[in-house]
C-alpha cells in the first residue's frame, strides 16, 4: 500500500486527522466522519478537493440522494454523465462539477466523415448548453467507432474529429479530459498515443484525465507519465491498482490463464481497487501536481470487488479512499 493517508485500524470515536473534520469513527472498512459545516475534505499536499465519479448503482441514480450524502461526509465535487440538467442540479447544490461526459465520442473517431461531421455538431451543442450549466471539463476515452480498423487510420480519424471540435471548445473555454482506459482498441492511453495526439492537436482544449490505476495495470511508469504530460493534466481521477504478484509468478503476463479466472474489476495478475489498497505513489502525484500549479479536483471512482455492489459497501469504500487521500 501507498504511505499516506491515516490508519483505518478499528477504532471508537477519536479526534479527526483533519481540520474540516470534527471526529471520525472507523470499524473495519466503515468510515464515519462528522464534517464541519461547509468544510469539503481536501487533500494535504496541494489542497485538492476530493470528489466523486457517479457510478451505476441504484442508490447513486438517485441524484438529490447522492448529493445529500456527498455533503453530509466532506464531498464537495461530483463527476456526471452527458446531462445538463444534472450538471445545473449539482451546482445549484453548492457543489463543483469535476466533469461531465462529452456525447458521441465514438462517432468522433468513425471512420464515416459524416458521421464524424455530425457527431462534432452534437458534441459542440452539448458542450455549450453544460458550460452555461457549470461544467468545464469534459470526460471521454478515445475509443473508436469500429476498433477492428487499423490502430493507424483509426488514429487519423481521431485526429480530424477532435481538431474539428476544438474550436468549439475554446470558444467557450472548457476543454476535453482524456482518460487513458486501454478499452478495445483505445488510442489514447500510453505515453506513445498521447504525444502523438498533442503533437497533431496541440488546443490547449485537448487535455488529460489523470487515472495512474491504469498506468499501473499497463505496467507503465505512472509517475514519470505525470512528469511528462503535468502541463496536460485538468481532472484526477482517485484510483489505484493492486499488482497480483503471485498470480504473476503463477501465469507470467503473455499467455491467458488456463484455470485462473479475473477478479472483479481487475484481470488475473492485477485489480483495481481504492485509493491505498494498490501501488499508485499518491503523495509523490499531488506533489508534482503542486509543483505543476494543478488546481483541479481529485474524483473517486469506485471500482473496486472489496466495495462495489452494496450502497453500504461503496459508501465504505468511497469514504475509506477519501480519508487516504485528505492523508496525502
Amino acid at each position: 500500500m501507498s504511505g499516506c493517508g491515516m490508519p483505518w485500524d478499528a477504532m471508537k470515536w477519536r479526534e479527526a486527522p483533519w481540520p474540516w473534520v470534527s471526529t471520525v469513527s472507523t470499524l473495519g472498512y466503515g468510515v464515519r466522519y462528522t464534517v464541519q459545516e461547509n468544510k469539503m475534505l481536501a487533500t494535504r499536499t496541494g489542497g485538492f478537493a476530493i470528489g466523486l465519479r457517479r457510478g451505476w448503482s441504484e442508490w447513486q441514480k438517485d441524484l438529490d440522494g447522492l448529493i445529500a450524502w456527498c455533503k453530509a461526509n466532506g464531498i464537495g465535487v461530483l463527476d456526471v454523465g452527458a446531462d445538463a440538467a444534472a450538471v445545473r442540479k449539482v451546482a445549484a447544490a453548492g457543489m463543483t462539477v469535476g466533469s461531465a461526459d462529452l456525447p458521441a465520442w465514438r462517432e468522433l473517431i468513425s471512420a464515416d466523415a459524416g458521421v464524424r461531421k455530425d457527431a462534432v455538431a452534437k458534441a459542440s451543442a452539448s458542450v455549450a448548453e453544460a458550460v452555461a450549466a457549470g461544467a468545464k471539463h469534459f470526460f471521454c476515452v478515445m475509443l473508436p467507432q469500429k476498433p477492428e480498423l487499423k490502430r493507424a487510420e483509426n488514429f487519423g480519424y481521431m485526429v480530424e474529429g477532435f481538431g474539428a471540435l476544438a474550436p468549439a471548445l475554446e470558444k467557450h473555454g472548457a476543454d476535453i479530459v482524456i482518460e487513458g482506459w486501454p478499452g478495445p482498441g483505445a488510442l489514447c492511453c500510453t505515453p506513445e498515443g498521447f504525444r502523438a495526439f498533442f503533437k497533431e492537436v496541440p488546443s490547449k482544449a485537448m487535455g488529460v484525465n489523470y487515472d495512474p490505476s491504469h498506468l499501473v495495470r499497463m505496467g507503465i511508469d505512472h509517475v514519470r507519465f505525470l512528469a511528462e504530460f503535468k502541463e496536460r493534466v485538468r481532472h484526477v481521477h482517485g484510483k489505484d491498482t493492486e499488482i497480483l504478484s503471485e498470480t504473476i509468478y503463477e501465469l507470467g503476463t503473455e499467455l491467458p490463464a488456463t484455470f485462473a479466472e479475473p477478479m472483479a474489476f481487475g484481470g488475473t495478475t492485477w485489480r483495481y481497487t481504492i485509493p491505498g489498497h494498490g501501488v499508485v505513489r499518491w503523495h509523490r502525484l499531488f506533489w508534482m501536481l503542486k509543483e505543476a500549479g494543478y488546481d483541479g479536483a481529485v474524483s473517486i471512482e469506485l471500482e473496486d470487488g472489496h466495495f462495489n455492489g452494496t450502497a453500504e459497501g461503496e459508501k465504505r469504500g468511497i469514504l475509506a479512499g477519501a480519508g487516504f487521500l485528505a492523508g496525502c
